[in-house]
């Protein structure tokens, strides 16, 4: 069978879908009658309770006079605040992700010694199968990066001797495998597609032990290896504030999910990857990227705050962008006030412009952040306040670092992958039930027809 008469949408099945359409809508009044949460959220953005952890938290509300009151949003990694984090090892000039990694996996910050041996780990896991990359990357390449990553996570079940076993210490090395993997099998990934569907040169570069996992992903993704050291820095914090953001979010209740029914690590890893590749969960900062760069063509004075404040009524009119209604990189499901991610970020993103030319590129996106929360608030009814989030600089970072679009979703799961290890081992340390939620039926009982009779 031919590909595209493969992939035909048929006037049947437009037929069949139609009808999947129409009783498939369910009256939004009932959602309120029987009480349920929507996307296991009240009105005001907080998640229904499911679990309890060790691993983070995400604070964006302070309690005053008996109420909750939204506050400056703060980010904790086992107890410690990620700001302190950050500028704990940025100041020192080391990089972080190794350190941090440490931290979410074992509960503690390393000393020296433990840090130096838990780098050399990871350096020795940073290694594909025999012909991994021939038999699996290179063939059948995928446009999109996070099925190819997916595939290879899948696959890399058949190397693997111990593949079903759930023991702590057997998940806690398949854990560390992939954590190491995912920065080359994602750019491995993409110089494959690169290469087949659009012809240009491929590089596979070999990681190199001494260098940390932000100078590998530059160093494996530019065909001269070449990258400054603020590159460096700038990418390794981005990675370390994507790496785990609470239980709630929705790859990593994937995890827990698909883990609780004592399912492997690969495919565990793979439903999350799944999850993430979601343009409401993984691919907004490409949203903020395109979203600008279409700003950049329509506003013809980036200093103007009317011409720009005209832009962004435009994006929630759906008049301007992708007609979708949104600005994105503007909101959260918990922040209000603040994302802590995005003021981390900002205090870097002024220095890498200044590096790249890009100053005046910085100044408009400052301006987005001031004026677009009072948009938005201006013009749609809130139940919370609004503010930028990671998405917003992060996608800015990546343009400047030269990433392709493609990787933008893998660099997430790059480190998210860290989060969802920590959190699995934590679902199997506890050995909980199978996570199996209720949904109430609306359907009227039918009484069985013969085929005849219908």
């Amino acid at each position: 069978m031919e590909y595209n008469k493969y992939c035909e949408i048929t006037p049947d099945i437009i037929r069949l879908a139609n009808m999947c359409s129409e009783h498939g809508v369910i009256d939004s009044e009932l959602f309120t009658k029987y009480e349920v949460k929507r996307g296991l959220r009240d009105l005001n953005g907080k998640g229904v309770l499911a679990g309890l952890t060790h691993i983070s938290d995400v604070r964006a509300n302070k309690l005053v006079n008996g109420e909750q009151v939204p506050t400056h949003g703060e980010l904790f990694y086992r107890g410690y605040n990620v700001k302190d984090l950050v500028k704990g090892f940025a100041e020192q000039n080391r990089f972080g992700f190794e350190e941090v990694t440490y931290l979410l996996l074992f509960d503690k910050l390393p000393d020296a010694k433990e840090l130096e041996n838990f780098k050399q780990m990871l350096a020795g896991y940073r290694t594909l199968p025999t012909s991994f990359v021939r038999d699996i990357i290179m063939k059948a390449p995928s446009k999109d990066m996070m099925n190819t990553l997916a595939r290879s996570v899948l696959t890399l079940y058949s190397y693997d001797d111990r593949a079903d076993d759930t023991s702590l210490p057997n998940v806690l090395r398949q854990s560390l495998q992939l954590i190491s993997m995912f920065p080359m099998l994602s750019i491995y990934g993409y110089h494959a597609y690169n290469h087949y569907h659009d012809g240009k040169s491929m590089y596979i570069h070999n990681p190199q032990p001494e260098l940390s996992t932000a100078e590998n992903i530059l160093h494996m993704l530019r065909p001269d290896s070449k990258y400054t050291p603020l590159e460096a820095q700038l990418l390794d914090i981005a990675l370390v504030l994507h790496m785990e953001h609470g239980g709630g979010n929705n790859s990593t209740f994937t995890t827990h999910v698909v883990t609780s029914t004592l399912t492997d690590t690969y495919s565990a890893i793979a439903a999350a990857i799944g999850s993430l590749k979601g343009p409401r969960h993984g691919g907004a900062n490409i949203k903020v990227v395109q979203m600008f760069e279409d700003m950049k063509k329509q506003v013809k004075d980036w200093k103007d705050e009317d011409e720009v404040s005209n832009y962004l009524k435009k994006l929630l009119h759906k008049e301007a962008f992708d007609h979708a209604g949104l600005i994105y990189g503007v909101g959260h499901a918990i922040y209000s006030k603040s994302d802590p991610r995005s003021v981390i970020l900002k205090q870097y993103v002024d220095d890498l412009s200044a590096e790249k030319g890009l100053m005046a590129e910085f100044e408009l996106y400052s301006l987005v952040e001031r004026l677009a929360p009072e948009i938005i608030a201006a013009e749609r009814k809130m139940y919370k306040g609004v503010s930028i989030n990671v998405d917003f600089y992060s996608g800015f970072i990546y343009n400047m670092l030269g990433l392709p679009h493609e990787l933008y979703t893998p660099m997430f799961a790059m480190a998210r992958i860290v989060g969802w290890s920590a959190h699995r081992l934590e679902e199997l340390a506890n050995n909980g039930k199978i996570i199996r939620p209720a949904y109430r039926p609306i359907h009227e009982d039918m009484p069985y027809l013969p085929i005849e009779n219908r």
